[in-house]
């Protein structure tokens, strides 16, 4: 990959007995999780520039989508940000949805709306265990992971997967919730609170988290949106737009939540962004849960969901009706939409494009963490080397989300 034109711009050192040195960090380093490479030039161990190559993990998910029809896309939406797959099967349901113009069920909308805020709690312990690692904190690393583990127990009984999950459907979702749900989220949210609580004591008077994390990374909420930042990132600098409360979607309008912020951008208030953002999500897990509908989970329309097993076993109408969709696609109006959700790191969109076949003409995915890697040469200028690891950390690049 070509370097930018900038690069060979000459920066003198500030020892005049010095000289810059050009360094090249990755793709494969022990500190980075994923594959990534920052090309640096160093005066001494402080950053004067930094280009940040992605793309190492591209794997086209966007013509993969436009070779398979509309449901055959799903599999693939769960590889994006595979820590949170949930909320990637919803946004691109809701897309689609919207150019067949349905109306989901409502108990269909309350349960996607949990399984959302569930995945979004096992994305924020996976980035926070392994942000607090990397400083050095592995016994809150521990801790996280353990109480993810009991999400992660939690999605595969609504699934049958822990992370390709492949749960949405258009028109609603393949499973419910099992019947002793409410019980085991309960014992679940009790186990986070002991977790997050013990967490908090071990980083809140911790002199190394905190001088590791504070002051640095800092970025302006005027940058932070010029660069197209959302979630977390954003917030951090102080910007309360979260998609859930900016632009309402399933039955988000109808749970108390708020939309915590940050002051000075820096990665300790993209830490703490997310550590009460998990608060928040169990907020509303615990109202969706009280307010839960009985009745259907999916559309019944035999044109866009499929039959029931004993339909197509039993009748050739159902066998019919299922080698139709499952040979055909359904058939979605020509038109084009963009649909967007709030994801663990942002703003989640889909723009997809349908000529009335069975399979996608085109589909576009905003990754929101691509945009934070656009900003991280933003943020480490002027900083020490040691300060690329906690501050890609906070970024929470997710490979196949971001390279796609």
């Amino acid at each position: 990959m070509a370097l930018p034109a900038r690069w060979q711009q000459k920066i003198e050192a500030s020892d005049p007995i010095e000289e810059i040195m050009e360094m090249q960090m990755g793709p494969s380093h022990p500190a980075s999780h994923g594959t990534i490479k920052f090309n640096l030039k160093l005066d001494g161990e402080r950053i004067v520039d930094c280009d940040v190559e992605v793309g190492y993990l591209h794997r086209a998910f966007e013509k993969m989508c436009e070779q398979g029809t509309w449901t055959q896309c799903f599999p693939y939406t769960d590889r994006l940000n595979y820590a949170s797959p949930c909320i990637n099967n919803v946004g691109f349901a809701l897309a689609v949805e919207k150019l067949l113009n349905i109306e989901l069920p409502e108990r269909c909308q309350f349960v996607r709306t949990i399984m959302s805020e569930v995945s979004r709690i096992t994305d924020h312990l996976t980035c926070l265990g392994m942000a607090s690692s990397e400083v050095g904190a592995t016994t809150v690393a521990f801790y996280m992971l353990e109480a993810r583990e009991l999400l992660y127990d939690l999605v595969e009984a609504v699934t049958g997967a822990r992370l390709t999950v492949t749960w949405c459907r258009l028109g609603g979702v393949s499973h419910d919730l099992p019947a002793d749900f409410n019980e085991r989220i309960a014992h679940a949210f009790e186990m986070l609170d002991s977790v997050l609580s013990d967490c908090d004591k071990l980083l809140s008077r911790n002199r190394v988290f905190i001088d590791r994390m504070s002051g640095i990374g800092i970025m302006s909420h005027e940058d932070a949106i010029s660069y197209g930042l959302t979630g977390p990132l954003l917030r951090a600098t102080g910007v309360s737009y979260d998609v859930r409360k900016a632009y309402p979607y399933l039955v988000y309008d109808r749970f108390d939540f708020e939309v915590p912020t940050g002051e000075k951008g820096d990665n300790y208030d993209r830490f703490n962004m997310r550590f009460h953002e998990m608060y928040q999500s169990k907020r509303i897990i615990e109202q969706a849960m009280a307010a839960l509908p009985q009745g259907p989970i999916s559309i019944t329309d035999p044109r866009i969901v499929l039959p029931p097993k004993h339909q197509v076993y039993n009748s050739i109408e159902g066998l019919m009706n299922h080698f139709k969709l499952i040979m055909e696609g359904v058939k979605v109006p020509p038109g084009d939409v963009y649909c967007a959700v709030e994801g663990a790191n942002g703003e989640l969109g889909f723009y997809v494009v349908s000529d009335g076949s069975g399979r996608p003409y085109r589909v576009r995915v905003r990754p929101p963490c691509f945009f934070g890697m656009a900003a991280l040469n933003k943020m480490l200028i002027g900083r020490m080397i040691p300060d690329i690891v906690t501050t890609f950390g906070m970024i929470n690049m997710i490979g196949g989300e971001c390279d796609r």
